[in-house]
């Protein structure tokens, strides 16, 4: 099947070609796209282009028009700059080798602009790229000339591309390649996949909705069992927290112990405090590196060649190395606190040996209690083998917008073509007619409200019938602004006064600055609110264009805390099997004797939670009366909830006066007594968690909040009716927030059903707020609600009440301050 110097190449090597090698090669040849699930290790990357390499190695003589170039054969698309240039690095190596007539080329947003340029009229056989870029060549007018040759699209990491925006318009640009060379096919390179029958049909063209095409499916089975361990330690174990700072000693014996560590964290924050703290202890000098996003890229280029280079001893990272950067010389990977989701864990740990027949070897290293049981889960799901990866996302309509302006850069639309076109796409697939023409309305025009408005008006129907740009200057403006990775910005603080009871005056000016906070945590409040920031206890007064406005408030404990720690969601997945493991204390042989007593001691204090009902927990502590609850569904869902209960609650005179969440479990505080409005029958806590609180609560919630005003800006910018460049200058993000504010306010008054609001509550339903979860999670527990009265706070009640009024410290203090706490609410507890 293979050419002989293919055949020679492997033996030099020692190899021989694997099973799913040849059949990618069998199946591509036949035209058929296909699906490799395979575990690290396997060669998938191999297996990918050994297809496009074969048939190059067979092609010969140059189209027409082309000269100096064959066409562009294959199309490499990776989620990861970072991959692909590594991909590129790691396949010159055997081209040059076998000698084979193959050019092979990168093109990311980091390629000079002469290069890139270059591309689009010599383009190379085999070029590596980002879902970005195939938006930018495809709104080009030699689009069509372009990909007229290409023959095959491989998409790596495929289930990390297919679960965001950038997803949605890889689909879209997907079925676009499909129409401009119809004989097209397509690879999906994945380790975890939950659901394959999803990404076969991503891969290939949908023509009829009623009925799901597939691709090929090769899966690869076997390999070395990963070999996973969670830190056993003699440190104490954190009852809250996320820092993991109580096993930098264990840890940093473990990078001794080893050739090359990889040590994993969840955040940024938490990458810079884990690297200081080693090179705190490092007594031996040894060679550690960090590396994150927020890092400049020549650094990250730095540290990836350090380390494809054997120069260091350990890295310290976020999820910026989670995916393919072939290392083979890594043989220990460190997950700091809990990995969120057996996949992840899977895909972290496929990062150590890159060997099929040799054990990847991890440690997982919880942050506190809670995690302990998670990282159990995750331990049992891996041995299992067992993915979590999440399903098909529903295709967005800001990026649709995006796509269809994009499509109209390159040439004229034809509605309909264009329509069954964009329903091709799996992800699309669901999309009306009388959708699509709001979307294409709106960029034409802007919608109803804005068509008055030159600046938005962006389309223009021929007497052709055909829709053309309205000016070339907006190709120029799409290309300066393409792509879904909208930044979350930072707002800057500013204290000032209080409004006056009763009165809505103003947000005002002026003011000392207090610093910088991440807008994610301010979308939570609403004004009144009070929270922890630079050492004070502030009240949320409002947000002016890009200030939070604050005041100083009187009030004992922060009504909403800042949240620090991992925003990864905890998977669906493992939320059953922590919920399962408590229920099953048979299963608690496996966990520390400090965990193992948690739980046998909140056994004898209250009870367990089971695994498909809800716990709910009421006590006394202080001046103040507490609901704690376990759903297990993650902190998103638990803080809608919260937000959604407080209303209730207060509705129903238990007067609260905040809640908390974390990843397991729920708090809210009020002034009455809880307990007696439970048992006298005045809060039923049935009638507390009825489905309905989905409704009109939720309704009433957004209206007072402005996380819907912060996710519109985020859809307008993607849509294109807010631009962050022009040609010459770039807007600040001051300026891209009043001008959504502003059109915000519009629409909300003037065009409710605008098609950009409508995005904006999906965006907000299925992500921030993930309510889709919260649902289940209501419909599960229906009639298996237990309510257990206490006189005192729970020993599993304790990591989520350390949570309330947690000042975002970073370095010893935070430590001090939660072990304080724990200290005083553990003797409370264990009384």
């Amino acid at each position: 099947m293979l050419p002989s110097r293919f055949h020679d190449w492997f033996a030099s090597r020692g190899w021989e070609p694997r099973p799913h090698q040849l059949e990618l090669v069998q199946n591509l040849a036949a035209g058929r796209s296909t699906l490799l699930i395979a575990p690290t290790g396997a060669g998938k990357t191999l297996a990918g282009f050994l297809p496009s390499l074969v048939e190059l190695d067979g092609r010969s003589g140059r189209p027409p028009g082309m000269a100096g170039s064959r066409g562009l054969h294959t199309l490499y698309i990776s989620p990861l700059k970072a991959l692909a240039v590594d991909i590129a690095r790691n396949l010159e190596a055997p081209v040059a080798e076998m000698n084979l007539p193959v050019r092979i080329e990168t093109r990311t947003g980091d390629t000079p602009a002469h290069k890139r340029q270059r591309q689009k009229t010599k383009p190379p056989d085999i070029l590596l790229t980002t879902p970005e870029q195939i938006a930018l060549l495809l709104s080009d007018p030699g689009s069509a000339e372009l990909f007229g040759s290409l023959k095959t699209v491989i998409l790596d990491e495929l289930h990390a591309l297919v679960t965001s925006k950038r997803g949605d318009l890889l689909a879209l640009g997907l079925a676009r390649l499909r129409r401009l060379s119809p004989g097209m096919r397509t690879i999906g390179l994945s380790a975890t996949v939950a659901q394959p029958e999803d990404l076969q049909a991503y891969l290939v063209g949908q023509p009829d909705p009623a009925r799901r095409v597939l691709s090929s499916l090769v899966q690869v089975t076997g390999g070395a069992k990963p070999d996973i361990t969670i830190l056993n330690t003699e440190e104490r174990l954190p009852w809250s927290g996320h820092t993991s700072r109580y096993a930098m000693g264990d840890v940093y014996t473990l990078i001794k112990q080893h050739r090359v560590t990889l040590v994993f964290v969840n955040t940024r924050s938490q990458a810079e405090m884990v690297f200081q703290e080693l090179w705190h202890i490092n007594t031996d000098t040894l060679p550690i590196a960090l590396h994150h996003g927020s890092l400049d890229v020549g650094q990250r280029r730095k540290v990836e060649a350090a380390m494809a280079s054997g120069l260091l001893r350990a890295v310290v990272a976020t999820s910026s190395l989670d995916m393919g950067i072939d290392w083979g010389d890594i043989d220990l990977v460190i997950n700091l606190g809990a990995p969120k989701g057996a996949s992840r864990l899977a895909q972290r740990i496929g990062r150590a040996n890159h060997r099929m027949d040799e054990p990847s070897k991890a440690v997982l290293v919880p942050s506190n209690r809670f995690e302990v049981l998670e990282c159990q889960a995750a331990l049992a799901a891996s041995k299992r083998g067992d993915q979590d990866t999440p399903p098909l996302r529903k295709g967005a309509l800001d990026v649709l917008a995006q796509h269809i302006l994009g499509l109209a850069c390159a040439a004229p639309l034809d509605l309909t073509e264009t329509f069954d076109e964009i329903r091709s796409a799996e992800t699309y697939k669901y999309l009306t007619w009388e959708t699509f023409e709001r979307v294409v309305s709106f960029v034409s025009t802007g919608g109803y409200a804005l068509k008055s408005y030159e600046q938005y008006a962006k389309l223009k129907k021929g007497q052709d019938g055909l829709w053309r740009i309205a000016h070339p200057k907006i190709a120029q403006q799409y290309r300066l602004n393409v792509g879904t990775i909208v930044e979350a910005p930072m707002l800057k603080v500013r204290l000032g006064k209080s409004r006056e009871q009763g009165r809505r005056s103003p947000v005002g000016r002026g003011g000392r600055m207090l610093g910088e906070i991440e807008e994610w945590f301010i979308e939570q409040l609403t004004a009144g609110d009070t929270f922890m920031f630079a050492g004070e206890i502030l009240r949320f007064e409002g947000i002016r264009e890009n200030e939070v406005h604050v005041s100083r408030s009187r009030a004992d404990t922060p009504m909403v805390p800042s949240y620090q720690g991992g925003k990864f969601p905890l998977s669906t997945y493992l939320a059953a099997s922590v919920r399962g493991m408590l229920a099953d204390p048979r299963s608690w042989r496996h966990l520390p004797h400090q965990v193992r007593d948690w739980l046998r001691l909140q056994q004898e204090k209250s009870r367990l939670p089971s695994r498909d009902g809800l716990l709910v927990e009421t006590f006394p502590r202080g001046d103040r009366h507490y609901l704690v609850c376990y759903p297990f569904e993650g902190r998103l869902a638990h803080q809608t909830l919260g937000m959604l209960l407080t209303k209730r609650l207060d509705r129903l005179g238990a007067r609260p006066m905040g809640f908390v969440a974390n990843d397991y479990a729920l708090s809210i505080w009020c002034v009455s007594d809880l307990s007696g409005l439970v048992s006298s029958g005045q809060i039923p806590v049935d009638t507390l968690f009825e489905e309905d609180i989905l409704g009109d609560d939720l309704d009433a919630w957004l209206a007072d909040s402005f996380l819907m005003k912060r996710t519109f800006r985020y859809c307008a910018v993607i849509a294109g009716l807010i631009e962050r460049r022009h040609p010459g200058q770039e807007k600040t993000g001051r300026q891209v927030t009043v001008s959504s504010d502003l059109i915000y306010d519009v629409l909300r008054a003037h065009e409710p059903d605008h098609i950009l609001l409508e995005a904006t509550w999906n965006d907000a339903a299925e992500g921030l707020l993930d309510i889709s979860r919260l649902g289940e999670l209501l419909a599960r527990i229906k009639g298996r609600i237990t309510h257990i009265g206490l006189q005192k706070v729970s020993p599993l009640a304790v990591p989520v009440l350390l949570e309330i009024g947690k000042e975002p410290v970073y370095g010893e203090a935070m430590d001090q301050i939660l072990a304080e706490a724990a200290g005083d609410l553990v003797l409370e507890a264990m009384e």
